[in-house]
């Protein structure tokens, strides 16, 4: 009851707009994460295959299930070398608000910062986890109608999330933990959360639903 009540009020958050971003969408239909570039520093990846999974168009009126994308998550994730459980729980961590591309795009000029995709994704983290790979080519603006695409970004900048991890650190997360708060807080923080320094309201709170999502991206991904 509490998680439903919880997962209720975030949307809720993200259902109540100031009234010139719902008349700039027209009304009509129905937004943290997300990868602050920090002081990450991706690592050229070699040529991804041909054969990319196709492009998932996204569900009329921004709801969709992140199971659905379950075969991407497989893929980027093994392509990144990271957990697909831990790319999928990130997906679930984000399915909290909306995600209509008409709507992100209508509400990006009203927050030029606001985040897109399914994965919650900034401009200056997808630019610059895109340097180097597979998808350099593709655009920020893609994110809202490819959600392959934000899958892909999202795990490689899982990716690099890894890569800057200390061999050995003194905090009480694991791993992918810290994996997900780099994610959410970016690099300097996951550092800083590695040394053992105490997570702020908001990346506890993105860490306490990553651990109430874990056992369902796990079934989700087959693990």
């Amino acid at each position: 009851m509490v998680k439903a009540e919880r997962k209720r009020g975030l949307r809720a958050r993200w259902l109540v707009f100031p009234v010139a971003a719902l008349l700039g969408w027209g009304c009509t239909r129905y937004v943290g994460t997300h990868a602050d570039p920090g002081s990450t520093k991706p690592t050229p990846s070699a040529s991804a295959s041909a054969s990319a999974p196709a492009k998932a168009a996204p569900t009329p009126g921004g709801t969709y299930d992140p199971a659905d994308y379950a075969p991407q998550v497989r893929t980027y994730a093994k392509k990144a070398g990271i957990s697909a459980q831990l790319l999928m729980a990130i997906l679930y961590n984000e399915d909290y608000k909306p995600h209509d591309p008409a709507f992100e795009r209508s509400w990006q000029k009203y927050k030029p910062d606001a985040a897109f995709g399914i994965a919650n994704m900034h401009r200056a983290a997808f630019d610059q986890t895109k340097r180097g790979r597979d998808f350099a080519s593709r655009k920020w603006e893609e994110l809202p109608d490819d959600r392959a695409l934000a899958v892909e970004a999202a795990a490689w900048y899982l990716h690099d999330m890894s890569e800057q991890l200390p061999s050995h650190w003194s905090g009480p997360y694991s791993r992918d933990e810290l994996m997900a708060l780099g994610y959410n807080a970016g690099g300097g923080n996951m550092a800083a959360f590695a040394r053992g320094a105490k997570p702020g309201s908001q990346a506890g709170d993105y860490l306490a639903r990553l651990r109430e999502n874990w056992k369902k991206a796990g079934t989700a991904v087959g693990g």
